[in-house]
C-alpha cells in the first residue's frame, strides 16, 4: 500500500528501473557479440530506428529521438556513413541540413544481426518461460509510451 506520498510506489520504481538497467546492459552485451567488426550498440540503434521509422530523418531530430547531445549523434552518424551503412543526403527543404537514408548495405546487415542473434533467442526460449515475457510485454509497452510522452512535457 502506499503511505500517500508515493513512498512504496518510488522504491517499486526505482526496483524496476533498476532491473530494466542490467537487462539493458546484458542484453548490450548480447546484441555487441554478434555485431560486426567495430560496429558497438548504438551503431545498430541507429540502424534499427532507421529500418523502425521512415528514412530520411535529420540528424537533430535523431537526437532528440535517442535523447543524446547532436554531437554525439553526429559521430555515430559519421561512423555508420564511413561504413556504407547510411547516406546523408541534403535536405530538400532547406538545402543547409542533411537527412539520413540506410543504405541497401545498411538494411542487409541489419537483417543479418537480427538472424545471428537467432541462436540466443532459441536460447533464451528455452531456457525461460516466454509465456511471462508475454505477459510483460503489453506493461513494458505501456511504460515506454508514458515515458515517451513525458519527456516532452
Amino acid at each position: 500500500m502506499d503511505d500517500g506520498q508515493g513512498g512504496q510506489d518510488v522504491g517499486l520504481i526505482f526496483d524496476v528501473f533498476k532491473e530494466i538497467g542490467i537487462i539493458e546492459q546484458l542484453s548490450r552485451a548480447i546484441l555487441e557479440a554478434r555485431l560486426p567488426g567495430d560496429l558497438i550498440a548504438p551503431h545498430f540503434s541507429v540502424l534499427s530506428h532507421l529500418s523502425r521509422r521512415e528514412d530520411g530523418q535529420t540528424p537533430i531530430d535523431m537526437a532528440r529521438a535517442f535523447q543524446v547531445p547532436k554531437t554525439s549523434m553526429t559521430h555515430t552518424l559519421k561512423g555508420l556513413e564511413g561504413l556504407g551503412l547510411i547516406e546523408m543526403r541534403p535536405n530538400p527543404k532547406d538545402g543547409r541540413s542533411k537527412r539520413v537514408w540506410l543504405t541497401d548495405d545498411g538494411r542487409a546487415l541489419f537483417a543479418r544481426v537480427i538472424v545471428d542473434l537467432g541462436p540466443d533467442f532459441v536460447a533464451l526460449a528455452r531456457g525461460f518461460d516466454t509465456t511471462r515475457l508475454a505477459e510483460i510485454q503489453p506493461v513494458l509497452t505501456d511504460l515506454r509510451i508514458f515515458l515517451d510522452a513525458a519527456r516532452d512535457v
